[in-house]
């Protein structure tokens, strides 16, 4: 959440002001709930915890909202709370109503199908039940983090669903589950399409 262009792109996606933050993946880390709040100063914000829970209607206070964006950390363990305390359904349900659903690392590859993780603690590894609410597999920090590329690029010779391979600060915007555009907020960042033949670089679109 420290890219201001990706935020006011994101705002001017949404419905409206009503923005929630699910710290999740991080453990409902104070720093990163600060972090959101900086990110999303001006807007109607607010977050919700599940570690540390004090909201009994979670349906009710998710469908309340435009935008839901998930924070990074550990996909494997965000994905198994939130199935504990049925926000699966109801984040499926609020897509389906039409509220923006986005977020960054874990908060990526959580919408896909499968993807790459080091929520193991053993190196990087598949991960294969993602809400699959888009098609295929992701990996972000294509650039950053050494492993990741010949790692997913592996994983997807070896049967991994293809994907979408992102470096950081740039985002892939779905519309009905179909890649509208890629955008990035970093001048010389990039997305590649991954399948078992290779990598096929993206077009890149710049965020002012």
């Amino acid at each position: 959440m420290d890219e201001p262009a990706h935020t006011r792109f994101l705002l001017s996606q949404a419905r409206g002001g009503r923005v929630c933050f699910l710290p999740t993946a991080g453990g409902d880390d104070d720093e990163h709930i600060k972090s959101f709040y900086v990110a999303f100063r001006g807007c109607d914000a607010t977050h919700l915890e599940l570690f540390r829970r004090t909201e009994q209607d979670l349906r009710g206070f998710l469908l309340a909202q435009d935008l839901i964006y998930v924070g990074g950390g550990n996909t494997a363990n965000l994905l198994a709370i939130w199935r504990v305390h049925g926000v699966e359904a109801i984040l499926r349900e609020a897509y389906a109503a039409g509220t923006l659903l986005c977020g960054s690392s874990a908060g990526c590859i959580c919408w896909f199908e499968c993807g790459i993780t080091d929520s193991f603690g053993l190196g990087l590894a598949p991960l294969h039940d993602g809400l699959g609410l888009l098609a295929g597999s992701a990996c972000p920090h294509y650039d950053s983090e050494a492993r990741r590329r010949p790692v997913y690029t592996a994983a997807v010779r070896d049967g991994l669903a293809a994907g979408i391979a992102l470096d950081d600060a740039v985002a892939a915007r779905y519309e009905d589950e179909r890649l509208v555009e890629i955008l990035s907020s970093r001048p010389g960042a990039r997305a590649f399409r991954v399948d078992a033949s290779g990598e096929h670089p993206l077009e890149v679109r710049a965020l002012g």
